[in-house]
């Protein structure tokens, strides 16, 4: 048991969110509260920790000295960091520190530093590589991001989150790094779909096919997390597709600021948008594989 000096909150339970917080409440740290749009998943979490299950972002703030904020997108930051709304975290932002681990475009990163900074509080991005086993193990990759004072601050909470804990640089660096981490773990995932198709087509074993790609230089990260569910169709939810598509986006949005073309990299996104199109948005990644497999949902060309 480690414990802190720390008030802590948390704004969105979901998989990661609610699997952070029972790590850090296992490991001794004070949890105060937790609030989420879907007010069911807090109220659970909530009776399961014996916290508060907060109606307001605000209040979470209130009660709490460090704030963890794991949404899902650009969208939803804005909203609970909203200026002039007595709601949001912004109505208790002095002297707070906010740490957000979403995946974020980097500019949405900054602009809540500035809010925040002009509230007296603090801000750190903390970018995750990892899913569910990983946050409730306390084993994730975290990609950190702001002034390094305001990261030595943190790292004692961190270090109970991740394995590996690391400063990139300032705001905005971290969320840079991380979208690329997820561009090409969905590219790889994309192409690892393609090749089982392909070998499913061809009547090649898939069980052989799998052993030969982990010995050879088809080898991946994805492979050993993504390639038996690929095999067995099983796509219960560790990282969707919709986030999978989400990430690829931000990636080939700081591309074209730098003039750059991914056509790999669009490819994946096309695919992914499929699935989401299909109604199969909230699968996980290695579902890209409904989509090369022959005797499965086939392409959006197919089907359109």
């Amino acid at each position: 048991m480690t414990g802190s000096h720390q008030r802590i909150g948390f704004i969105g339970v979901g998989r990661m969110g609610a699997n952070m917080a029972r790590r850090l409440k296992e490991e001794g740290f004070h949890l105060t509260s937790v609030f989420d749009i879907h007010h069911p998943a807090a109220r659970a979490l909530a009776a399961e920790l014996h916290l508060e299950a907060a109606q307001r972002p605000a209040e979470v703030a209130k009660a709490s000295s460090l704030i963890f904020t794991v949404v899902s997108d650009d969208q939803a930051m804005p909203v609970i960091f909203a200026e002039n709304d007595g709601t949001s975290l912004l109505a208790h932002a002095q002297d707070r520190l906010f740490i957000n681990c979403a995946t974020l475009s980097p500019d949405i990163h900054l602009e809540i530093e500035r809010l925040v900074a002009g509230r007296g509080g603090t801000c750190l991005e903390a970018s995750m590589a990892g899913s569910i086993i990983q946050a409730r193990q306390g084993t994730l990759y975290l990609m950190c991001g702001g002034k390094p004072e305001t990261f030595a601050q943190a790292r004692a909470v961190l270090d109970v989150l991740g394995k590996t804990v690391r400063y990139i640089g300032p705001t905005g660096e971290a969320a840079k790094v991380k979208a690329l981490v997820n561009m090409v773990m969905n590219s790889n995932t994309a192409a690892l779909a393609e090749g089982l198709g392909l070998g499913a087509a061809l009547g090649v074993d898939l069980t052989l096919l799998r052993e030969v790609f982990s010995q050879t230089g088809a080898a991946s990260r994805v492979l050993e997390t993504d390639g038996e569910d690929m095999q067995q169709r099983a796509h219960d939810c560790y990282f969707s597709a919709a986030h999978a598509a989400k990430d690829s986006a931000i990636a080939l949005g700081l591309a074209k600021t730098v003039g750059l073309s991914l056509p790999v990299a669009q490819a994946t996104l096309d695919q992914y948008r499929c699935l989401i199109e299909l109604g199969k948005g909230d699968l996980d990644k290695s579902a890209v594989s409904e989509l090369t497999f022959k005797d499965r949902l086939g392409s959006c060309h197919e089907i359109v």
